[in-house]
């Protein structure tokens, strides 16, 4: 009997630094994919500087809006020199969905694309990235 007592203690033991790992694992960012900006651009309001960025994808998102799914809106983030530099929200829509939203034809599998709106007031980044259609709209005004 003593020794299932320590065998419990010691399973359970075992078992919260690998659930808390998990956890940290699941909170890491995700990388989406290398963008490369030919102008200057705003994000989360400051100015974001002509060159590649690597994009990640963090856990946090922005509070939902009225009938918006929590899942419909991610922040990610502008990562150059293994530095945060940017922080933006995206857009997030299914491939099964995208078609009805945008009229583009969408990116390939695991790519990315980059497109001056209408006007030229937005940059657009468009990452599809395993079935999720990141757009993420940036104002040149910067």
């Amino acid at each position: 009997m003593k020794h299932l007592v320590l065998t419990g203690f010691l399973l359970a033991a075992l078992a919260v630094p690998a659930s808390h790992a998990a956890a940290q694992a699941a909170a890491a960012p995700k990388s989406l994919g290398t963008v490369t900006l030919a102008k200057k651009v705003m994000a989360d309001g400051k100015p974001l500087d002509a060159g590649t960025y690597q994009v990640r994808l963090v856990a946090e998102s922005p509070k939902p809006g009225v009938g918006q799914t929590p899942e419909a809106e991610q922040y990610v983030e502008f990562v150059k020199g293994g530095k945060v530099v940017a922080r933006e929200v995206a857009t997030v829509v299914s491939n099964a969905d995208i078609g009805s939203i945008v009229k583009n034809k969408k990116p390939a599998m695991d790519a990315v694309r980059v497109e001056t709106l209408k006007g030229n007031d937005y940059i657009r980044v468009w990452i599809n990235r395993s079935g999720q259609n990141y757009l993420i709209n940036l104002p040149t005004g910067a």
